[in-house]
């Protein structure tokens, strides 16, 4: 007797909603229309999307435990605020771990790897052209937790993560035009100082890179995004 292959079952119209709030939520991030220190209230929230208050405080608990929102008990959920202190902190984290992972793969990156950061890379250049800037965003840190991958450290890749999302938070809340994102083509100058086995010029490469984008959003502290997240979710 033939034995039907198992299939997910349908997404029920609650996970649809949660999922719509989500990624909704995300993009405002992402696309820095929301100020940081920005109270997310649930009654308010909920109008807007025509929710339930029990599917948003899934969303808004999910989007906490990511990190992309700072959730108080008694108070709610906000955006988050970090100080200059905690922005450098964070950008520190990632010199010192992803030297590492820049010396590892010096010299010894494979024809499959190229391939595949390469792949990466056109798909950046190719959301920047379309100005998907959420997208645009996401892929530019991903090409650093892609590196991570491909040195083989499955438990830094994972703390990597980590780092990568802080910083784009950080990027989208004080520096969010479309134009300073994290730029394919300091990947892509990576890449060549890597694949030519050239150390030195690689971790100049990653250093000036991350520098860059951390004093942009250092000096960026102010922004001039939406008071009042009501008006951004709504319609």
């Amino acid at each position: 007797m033939a034995t039907r292959p198992n299939t997910p079952p349908p997404a029920s119209d609650e996970d649809n909603v949660e999922d719509r709030i989500y990624a909704s939520i995300t993009t405002a991030l992402l696309e820095g229309r929301l100020r940081p220190g920005a109270q997310l209230v649930e009654r308010d929230l909920a109008a807007a999307f025509n929710c339930t208050r029990g599917a948003l405080r899934k969303v808004l608990a999910r989007l906490g435990f990511e990190g992309k929102l700072v959730l108080e008990a008694n108070r709610g959920a906000f955006v988050p605020a970090p100080s200059e202190e905690d922005v450098r902190q964070v950008y520190r984290a990632r010199q010192i771990v992803e030297a590492g992972i820049v010396t590892v793969l010096c010299g010894a990156l494979s024809s499959q790897d190229r391939r595949v950061l390469k792949a990466h890379i056109a798909s950046e250049k190719k959301a920047l052209k379309e100005g998907r800037v959420d997208e645009q965003v996401r892929l530019a840190g991903h090409f650093h937790v892609l590196l991570t991958q491909i040195a083989g450290s499955a438990e830094l890749q994972g703390f990597v993560a980590q780092l990568v999302a802080k910083t784009e938070l950080y990027k989208a809340l004080y520096d969010p035009s479309k134009g300073t994102t994290c730029s394919a083509d300091e990947h892509a100058q990576l890449i060549a100082a890597l694949d030519d086995g050239d150390l030195s010029a690689a971790l100049e490469a990653m250093r000036a890179h991350l520098a860059e984008l951390e004093e942009r959003v250092v000096t960026r502290m102010q922004t001039s995004a939406s008071d009042d997240p009501r008006a951004v979710f709504r319609g």
